[in-house]
């Protein structure tokens, strides 16, 4: 297969009339199986019918972790493999992921202090750490994330777990399948798959309107919360498997604090939230666990989840938060396997691989829930069933290999367990391109990694909204999938942050007027506030 078939430079992409595998879904876990079966060597053609990571794995709380909650639900096994798994994930991409520092406020009210030191004592040991330090108590009063609390709370608990911006995760494992070989295709559905004996023939339509027929040795479903519908609708297969799907809402507010701690709060119904550091001017608040039944790509924030989510903080922060103060919400629609669990909150988090190999017949692999953490994990497990049935000796290799731009210490000449080269790095472009302003280099090197060369050796273009220059936008265009202004300002980066209404109209008719096929109307993107 041509190493360009699925890149975005070639235009009006075509799927190659054979492959090995067919993965349907352009979330974390297609886009992670792609990206490891195409480094082993297969042919692989990725299809999506929306943009990559445009609904589930784009509205996530942006964790790497563990789970430290899953302890009291006896999830063990889920929270090893996912503690082992963030280290693993933070050497491969030290640009869009960091460690970040979880302080617990203690009340009484809530877990009592014994049961919180055995969890913690499990959370720090029941995986290998290198870069991540261990829990400790803290006095809150003297110390920094005490300050923007009520003074009831005096005594805290601080861990380790990490940050990610999960759409350029996702996009970032496209890339690096697109550069091993895979052809992705963005806007293209795969609208019917049907077995022919060893082989799959399915039908891909795209936007434009043109169809496709590719046989495929093997067929993965990765598609998430469509995993069941896809099935029944598209293979005409009855699922094996229930999905229970679960709505977790998010809220941006303005900064609560300047330091650089997150905090983890006990909230009375036994569920816990998060108050997160976001994009520099911004607090992210999340996550609720509401059980879904509408449409799956119609999830929003209602009034009842922003009202609860704010609620919560207040019970914590001194400055209470109000649903006035929310300038952006968005929600995401969690695939979570049915086990049972009368609390939408205690269901497993974990995953579960469904080979369906008849005896001469070709292989179906479903994939049923996940989480971001584990996303690699489960890839490789799913790469290598697949390799088995399809009688293909093929090594596992994304253990220690860096995604597209997270070879930033290599840039700098440091080892990359060094916590100070992406900061090394930025004072590198900023010699190089003293004409560039250094936030913007900043930002360039935390979503682009040592690629941010790439954008700054082009031609810089007019500049189209406040930071944002053509010269970014051909790139995302030419290599990242970018097709509309939504998929530049709230997946690729959160420029839609920080630019006003009149900012994201601007970027939306640029886009039109440049990419073809786009209408010049302001983005919809996620919920914003008036």
């Amino acid at each position: 297969m041509s190493s360009n078939a699925g890149s975005p430079e070639s235009g009006a992409a075509a799927a190659p009339a054979r492959c090995d595998v067919l993965v349907v879904g352009g979330g974390i876990n297609g886009a992670g199986i792609a990206r490891d079966l195409a480094g082993r060597g297969l042919s692989v053609v990725l299809t999506e019918r929306e943009d990559l990571a445009q609904h589930t794995s784009s509205a996530s709380t942006k964790l790497i972790h563990g789970g430290l909650r899953y302890l009291e639900h006896y999830e063990f096994t889920l929270v090893r493999k996912a503690l082992a798994e963030r280290e693993v994930l933070l050497r491969s991409a030290p640009h869009i992921m960091r460690p970040l520092r979880f302080v617990m406020p203690h009340d009484p009210a809530m877990r009592p202090v014994w049961m919180i030191r055995i969890g913690l004592f499990l959370y720090d040991h029941l995986a290998r750490r290198e870069l991540l330090p261990g829990s400790q108590t803290v006095a809150l009063r003297g110390h920094a994330a005490g300050g923007p609390l009520k003074p009831e709370f005096t005594r805290g608990f601080v861990y380790s777990d990490g940050w990610v911006d999960d759409a350029r995760l996702v996009v970032l494992n496209a890339l690096d399948a697109a550069e091993r070989g895979a052809t992705v295709l963005t806007r293209c559905a795969c609208v019917q798959a049907r077995r022919e004996g060893a082989a799959w023939r399915a039908t891909l339509a795209h936007a434009d309107g043109r169809t496709q027929e590719v046989v495929a040795r093997a067929l993965v479903n990765a598609t998430g919360p469509w995993a069941a519908q896809f099935l029944a609708d598209h293979v005409r297969a009855a699922p094996a498997r229930a999905l229970r799907l679960v709505k977790g809402s998010h809220v941006v507010v303005p900064r609560l604090f300047e330091h650089e701690f997150a905090y983890i709060f006990q909230n009375p119904d036994q569920r816990i939230i998060f108050a997160i550091p976001y994009e520099g001017d911004f607090t992210l608040i999340g996550t609720t666990d509401v059980e879904h039944r509408g449409e799956i790509d119609g999830a929003r924030a209602d009034a009842d989840e922003i009202a609860y989510l704010c609620a919560q903080a207040s019970r914590y922060f001194a400055r209470p938060v109000a649903p006035a103060d929310v300038v952006h919400s968005y929600a995401g629609v969690r695939p979570l396997l049915e086990d049972e669990a009368g609390d939408p909150s205690a269901v497993t988090r974990d995953y579960s691989l469904e080979m369906e190999a008849p005896a001469g017949k070709a292989p179906l692999l479903n994939v049923w829930g996940g989480k971001l953490t584990t996303y690699r994990k489960l890839a490789e497990e799913a790469a290598d069933q697949l390799g088995a049935v399809l009688q293909v000796r093929l090594g596992a290799w994304t253990r220690t290999a860096v995604l597209p731009g997270g070879d930033v210490a290599a840039a700098v000449g440091a080892p990359r367990h060094d916590a100070g080269v992406l900061g090394r790095f930025v004072q590198q472009l900023a010699t190089r391109h003293p004409d560039w302003p250094p936030a913007l280099l900043q930002r360039l090197a935390r979503a682009y990694g040592s690629r941010a060369t790439r954008v700054l050796a082009a031609p810089r273009g007019a500049e189209v909204a406040p930071g944002l220059f053509e010269s970014e936008l051909a790139y995302l265009h030419g290599a990242e999938w970018a097709r509309s202004a939504d998929d530049v300002l709230w997946r690729r980066s959160k420029l839609g942050l920080h630019l006003g209404p009149a900012g994201r109209a601007t970027v939306a008719a640029w886009c039109a007027q440049h990419w073809a096929g786009q209408r010049p109307t302001a983005p919809a993107g996620p919920v914003l506030a008036p």
